[in-house]
């Protein structure tokens, strides 16, 4: 399954909205063909490893799948009939369909049709490579995930405003890694003034890929400066959407569309872009998924309102101790545990010195924000 795993992320970002799948055939103990879904397609990855192979599997072939046929496509026949006609007689399946209602209709058409199936083989892993789309096909609209780079008293820099860089190389090419996972990247408008960023995934032997780049500016103070941010001006601007409100000016909208830049006007509430609104109108455009990157007031914000899915933290072996320094979290009143934001499902891993935890969102009953805190800065 390790193997179905590696040949199903070969497709990292590239099959949205349909899931990534590996399939690895398996002939006295050795693999004759594999198969993934590298993009979405409408022929299922079931029949491309059977005509891969070019022949009948042998009597003792084993089938893994990294997540049961058919399943979230709408093809389930065509998958499951692909595998039966092979006369393949064993199969293993890493995660089931993600819908409840599809869950496990393909390995108990399997079962039926006299094929012995093993279910749940590395179910953590094979679930965790699809968290974006699982979280599409269960629920219709996106997924939104955070990522910090703190240190360990959660500050994101110094008090001067100091930043690069708090987490070491190994971590940031982690960043890239799931920048290019994720369909869509947003900033908010303060990251995007002080460190102007480029928002691509620029991984090592592979071209620069950028996804759409969202930029929240509620009142457009982006577009006021006499030199407009790279994100409005580089090669992939037609890429950019700034995500503003209807108390933003006729006349910076106007120059932001004349430089090829996207702008969503969406109804003001409080002088702040509604979360709802926005994740609706990424999910009628068809866009699963979205990674913020900051800064500060936008994370916090995103959980004061319980819109934020999911969450990475990096931490760094470093502590700052001053009260002063900028924390990525602000804006909560938390006068017990019980009261406290938790993540669930939770996955670590260290990249050099640096720490990368996690994991979905789940928040408490009641959440008590402080409506002061960015009203005073």
């Amino acid at each position: 399954m390790k193997a179905a795993l590696e040949e199903a992320r070969k497709g990292w970002g590239r099959t949205h909205p349909q899931p990534m799948i590996g399939a690895v055939l398996v002939e006295n103990k050795e693999i004759v063909a594999t198969a993934c879904m590298e993009q979405p397609s409408s022929t299922a990855l079931e029949i491309r490893l059977f005509e891969g192979l070019g022949r009948k599997p042998k009597s003792d072939a084993a089938l893994f799948l990294t997540l049961e046929p058919g399943a979230s496509s709408n093809r389930l026949d065509a998958g499951v009939r692909a595998i039966v006609e092979s006369g393949i007689k064993y199969v293993l399946i890493g995660a089931s369909d993600p819908v409840a209602e599809n869950a496990n209709k393909g390995a108990d058409a399997l079962k039926e049709a006299g094929v012995k199936v093993e279910r749940r083989i590395l179910i953590e892993e094979c679930e965790d490579l699809n968290l974006v789309s699982n979280f599409w096909l269960q629920n219709r609209v996106p997924i939104f995930a955070a990522k910090s780079a703190t240190t360990l008293d959660g500050k994101i820099a110094c008090r001067t405003g100091e930043s690069k860089w708090i987490t070491g190389e190994q971590a940031r090419q982690n960043v890239m890694k799931w920048r290019r996972l994720f369909p869509s990247i947003a900033v908010g408008a303060g990251t995007l003034v002080d460190d102007d960023p480029r928002l691509t995934a620029r991984i090592e032997g592979e071209p620069e890929w950028c996804g759409v780049r969202f930029v929240f500016d509620g009142l457009l103070r982006t577009a006021m400066e006499r030199y407009l941010p790279s994100m409005y001006t580089d090669d992939f601007r037609d890429n950019t959407i700034v995500v503003t409100t209807d108390a933003a000016g006729t006349g910076y909208i106007r120059r932001l569309e004349t430089e090829g830049v996207n702008v969503w006007v969406l109804p003001v509430e409080n002088m702040k872009v509604p979360f709802p609104v926005f994740r609706k109108k990424c999910a009628d455009v068809g866009i699963t998924g979205v990674y913020f990157e900051g800064g500060s007031r936008l994370v916090s914000e995103l959980l004061h309102t319980r819109e934020l899915n999911y969450h990475f933290n990096y931490r760094a072996p470093i502590l700052m101790g001053d009260d002063k320094a900028k924390s990525v979290y602000r804006g909560l009143r938390t006068e017990k545990l019980s009261q406290a934001i938790r993540l669930e499902k939770v996955r670590q891993e260290i990249f050099g010195d640096d720490q990368l935890m996690r994991g979905f969102v789940s928040y408490p009953a009641r959440l008590d924000v402080d409506e002061t805190v960015f009203s005073n800065g």
